[in-house]
């Protein structure tokens, strides 16, 4: 009986892995982050906010406006809504080589597009977080870059998780995410879980273990994006160069996955965490599963 269960089990692994391979190669490639938009109660309070930052505004029409990270990646603002919602990050996009056969990938699976654009389409994960896919080219290299920028890469986002097992079907076993890191305030807990795209090195980061009804700053420490550096003194610099005298834009901390961090706030409170690229302290609670993202990013 016990060969028996034994061989059994051995065919179960290899349906399942070949299940995996079938659909990895059935679903296009999913390369990083396209942008993240922010909600905004005050715009031109917002538009001076990232100016500090680097970044230029261009207007994509009825009252939105980008800021060209690169030529793949931007950030989006649009004015808060009436009424009001609780988060002020309403969106995360990612970037795929193919977003028709994306699209038509989701729909077999039973996912429903929300909204549906030239070159983009959006869903909702398990939790309702609106989360979109851009046809790579699509919008970046129309953007105007600033000389000054003070990071030329967005590298994760994350928000607030409450199941992460309804987050994992959706983003891990549907569009192959991988796991990157996980860690948390202490050795014995698991609070923030990165999941890196299945096609590049960008990720998306679980933020586990909130209360209930978080309050707008704690909200907005939570659903925040990252943006990367090689080095943290080439951002402080950038960011004094540009103007920006807060205190937090040149106070830095040592995470604990061992990468130097520093974290600024726009104006409606939504965290910008500047991270170095690579861990150069000591790493808590796990060790890296991926390749660390890079300066320039092959799409």
């Amino acid at each position: 009986m016990k060969k028996i269960s034994a061989a059994l089990s051995l065919v179960l692994t290899v349906v399942l892995l070949a299940a995996g391979v079938a659909q990895a190669q059935e679903r296009p490639a999913i390369t990083g982050i396209a942008f993240v938009r922010m909600y905004s109660a005050d715009m031109a309070a917002s538009e001076a906010f990232y100016k500090t930052l680097g970044y230029t505004k261009v207007s994509a029409g009825n009252g939105l406006e980008r800021y060209g990270v690169n030529t793949a990646q931007w950030l989006e603002v649009e004015p808060l809504p009436s009424p009001s919602t609780e988060t002020r990050m309403p969106e995360v996009a990612f970037t795929t080589r193919n977003v028709a056969a994306l699209e038509r990938y989701l729909v077999k699976h039973k996912v429903v597009v929300v909204d549906k654009q030239k070159g983009e389409f959006t869903v909702h994960d398990p939790e309702g977080n609106l989360i979109g896919f851009v046809q790579q080219g699509a919008v970046g290299p129309t953007l105007p870059l600033s000389p000054s920028a003070s990071s030329r890469r967005i590298i994760h986002a994350g928000f607030i998780v409450r199941d992460r097992a309804a987050e994992d079907a959706f983003y891990r076993d549907l569009l192959g995410f991988n796991l990157y890191w996980h860690g948390g305030k202490t050795d014995a807990t698991t609070d923030y879980v990165a999941m890196q795209v299945p096609d590049g090195t960008d990720w998306l980061e679980y933020m586990l273990n909130n209360r209930a009804d978080p309050d707008a700053r704690t909200r907005g420490l939570m659903n925040h994006f990252s943006l990367g550096i090689a080095q943290m003194s080439t951002a402080i610099a950038a960011l004094a160069r540009d103007g920006c005298t807060d205190k937090n834009c040149s106070k830095t901390q040592m995470g604990v996955d061992g990468k130097v961090q520093m974290n600024v706030y726009d104006p409606d409170l939504t965290r910008i965490e500047y991270m170095e690229f690579r861990p150069s302290g000591k790493i808590c609670c796990s060790e890296f599963q991926r390749p660390h993202p890079t300066e320039v990013e092959n799409k």
